[in-house]
């Protein structure tokens, strides 16, 4: 059946959903959302496993539209955890009505454009029929959790379970054998929490990760306060650091542009490792903590400064760990710092030294199976009552390619995407009219504080809304050209970095599905100068894109 036609049709109510909402009824528009879960929080809504928490400061990962909503809320941590924020999700649902434009429980099955009618028609796994003009993919870079094929999976007979899919409920390990598989940043989050509540845990690694402890402080009400007294100043630097974050501290003076490295905390203010003595180095990290490594800007661009970086870090985690045997399977040999997303973490590393804790080396005995009773691996059989799958996502496309998108004349998304994902700014596709995507790859997304970089997308997508109704137009997408030109942009400014170093392979790269095309997704230029790119479109008339 057909329901009503609003303008703007969105999929997703996590904070890019619930932002659009309020923008788009500041700019007139009707909206309906549709969202697959039973509230809003996106991410935060799915990710509930023990240890869940967000790597950039609270006080930063907030919305700065409004000076009210800045002022009233309270963080209770630094690096609040997630059950915090899905309370500050709920909050801003609560705060500005934006249920009444949500319909949760909707999964879109398709999304089709209607070549005659101009329309997008979304039709969910229950059979409602949905259509509008525009529509605006809020699904997410990270919401669609990757589970590897392992033979005997079906056969276990324990409880499973996927730290991108865990259940409201609360779950009893106590005396129960737990097994995870991977140890990227969600298991590293997990694998405390899980050691301390579980009668044995095992840990089976897939590749080992760099790892640095997280601030783990109390919110301080002065630091606080002092924030909320300067978020106008704040929410300038946030939007002109290469990754949305101000990096503003309080009684300090700090410059109006302040740096940030790609894809973690601040860096930048130790200058170049090369350019100090080893005892120099050592005396860094003894005196501010293995994090310390991280803020060495040649650390990212020359490989021999990567490698001096890489033996600090593996000697500092050797002298953390009891079993020499143990250490040496943590640590990271075969890649660099800055390949991946930095991995923040509480207690990772002194984890491995309890009685409680295995840790089982994959690459030496790989999986052989699952079994009713647990896990079999080359030379050994590990009886489980649990098993956690930690193996993070189909990022940045598998949202997209799993819509059944079908654009002018038939055109398929997955077939467009054949090679990796073709897109113009992260926003819109060629032979896709007026559909729009957040954070979609070919934009800063995940190297990026997101909900500075979501900001900075809804407000353009509403612009250009606003524009084509200003304007009596029908329709706009890229040209051919504008793909291209920027898709080759992406690549340009990732050559030379870590991220594309031969012996990367991250999920920026897709790697961790098998079968994903190669490509680097997101845009390493830093937000400042995506935004150049951004609103010179906006202020130039689209020169870019295709006006109808």
């Amino acid at each position: 059946m057909d329901s009503e036609k609003p303008d703007v049709l969105i999929v997703g109510a996590g904070f890019a959903g619930m932002y659009a909402v309020h923008r788009f009824r500041e700019l007139g528009l009707s909206i309906k959302v549709l969202e697959a879960g039973s509230d809003v929080g996106g991410t935060w809504f799915w990710n509930r496993y023990p240890g869940a928490r967000c790597d950039v400061p609270s006080l930063e990962y907030s919305f700065g539209f409004s000076a009210e909503l800045e002022q009233e809320w309270h963080w209770p941590e630094v690096f609040s955890a997630q059950p915090e924020i899905l309370n500050y999700a709920n909050h801003i649902a609560d705060k500005f009505d934006l249920r009444r434009d949500i319909q949760f429980n909707t999964r879109v099955s398709r999304v089709e454009y209607l070549d005659e009618e101009n329309l997008w028609s979304l039709t969910s796994e229950a059979g409602e029929v949905f259509k509008a003009k525009f529509c605006i993919m809020a699904t997410g870079c990270l919401s669609v959790p990757n589970k590897p094929d392992i033979p005997g999976d079906e056969d276990f007979a324990g409880l499973k379970l996927h730290t991108g899919l865990w259940p409201k409920e609360s779950i009893d390990l106590a005396g129960k054998r737990v097994g995870i598989i991977g140890t990227g940043s969600s298991a590293v989050q997990a694998i405390p929490e899980l050691a301390k509540a579980a009668g044995h845990l095992t840990v089976f690694q897939r590749t080992p990760v760099y790892t640095v402890p997280a601030n783990r402080k109390a919110m301080r009400d002065a630091v606080e306060s002092e924030f909320k007294e300067n978020y106008r100043l704040i929410r300038e630097r946030q939007w002109n650091n290469r990754g949305g974050v101000s990096n503003f501290r309080p009684n300090r003076s700090v410059p109006s542009k302040s740096k940030r490295g790609m894809g973690g905390g601040r860096r930048g203010d130790a200058g170049l490792i090369k350019s100090i003595s080893p005892e120099q180095r050592q005396a860094m990290i003894d005196q501010r903590g293995l994090e310390v490594i991280l803020n060495f800007t040649d650390v990212y661009t020359d490989p021999g400064a990567n490698e001096i970086a890489n033996d600090l870090f593996r000697s500092t985690v050797r002298e953390m760990i009891d079993d020499a045997e143990v250490a040496e399977k943590l640590l990271p040999q075969d890649y660099g710092l800055g390949c991946k997303r930095q991995v923040l973490d509480r207690d990772y590393y002194s984890t491995f030294n309890r009685d409680n804790v295995t840790l089982v080396d994959l690459k030496q005995t790989p999986i052989e199976r699952i079994t009713p009773n647990g896990l079999t691996t080359e030379d050994t059989e590990y009886d489980l009552d649990v098993l956690i799958y930690a193996t993070g996502f189909d990022a940045m496309t598998g949202a997209l390619l799993k819509l059944n998108i079908t654009g002018r004349d038939g055109r398929q998304l997955t077939d467009k995407w054949e090679f990796g994902p073709v897109a113009y700014l992260g926003l819109q596709m060629e032979g896709f009219p007026n559909l729009f995507t957040v954070t979609g790859p070919g934009s800063p997304s995940v190297l990026c504080n997101m909900l500075v970089a979501i900001e900075q997308h809804v407000n353009w997508i509403g612009d250009c809304i606003k524009y084509l109704d200003g304007k009596g137009l029908n329709s706009i997408e890229p040209l051919p050209e504008s793909e291209q030109r920027w898709v080759q942009q992406v690549n340009k400014v990732a050559d030379g970095t870590m991220f594309t170093a031969p012996s990367c392979n991250s999920w920026y790269l897709g790697a961790n599905i098998e079968g994903k095309p190669r490509i680097f997704m997101p845009y390493v230029g830093g937000f400042p100068q995506y935004r150049v790119h951004c609103e010179a479109e906006t202020d130039e008339g689209y020169p870019g894109f295709s006006v109808v």
